[in-house]
């Protein structure tokens, strides 16, 4: 059964950093594209970053590009989103997503994921 648990959101200052993780299960980590999404209150749900775990490839929207580094550490099956520079329209909650590597960063970043977590809430206060 494939699982993924996000983890590491809070509340936090504008200009402020959080690490948000994703331990991922159920699955052979090395096959599939691990992607971040995000959905605020009253908005539709939006891709910010994916990564392609068997290169490390990696994908990001431009409303995050330069701010937030998506990574992974394949000995913990793990994913990490690290964004810094936050900004209140960062608030949402985030989700973790997980797809075989059949499609490139950014067609899931459209597209949405087969597999989906539970989401950590990211609060950035002006």
């Amino acid at each position: 059964e494939v699982q993924l648990q996000a983890s590491g959101g809070g509340l936090v200052q504008a200009g402020g950093s959080l690490r948000l993780s994703c331990a991922a299960s159920g699955f052979t980590f090395d096959d599939y594209t691990i992607g971040w999404f995000r959905q605020a209150p009253g908005k539709e749900r939006e891709g910010v970053a994916s990564i392609r775990i068997r290169d490390g490839k990696t994908y990001y929207a431009h409303y995050v590009k330069g701010r937030f580094t998506i990574s992974s550490d394949n000995a913990k099956n793990t994913v990490y989103l690290q964004m810094n520079s936050l900004k209140p329209e960062d608030t949402a909650v985030y989700y973790c997503a997980a797809d075989g590597s059949y499609y490139s960063g950014s067609y899931f970043l459209d597209r949405g994921m087969r597999y989906w977590g539970k989401g950590t809430q990211v609060t950035v206060s002006s």
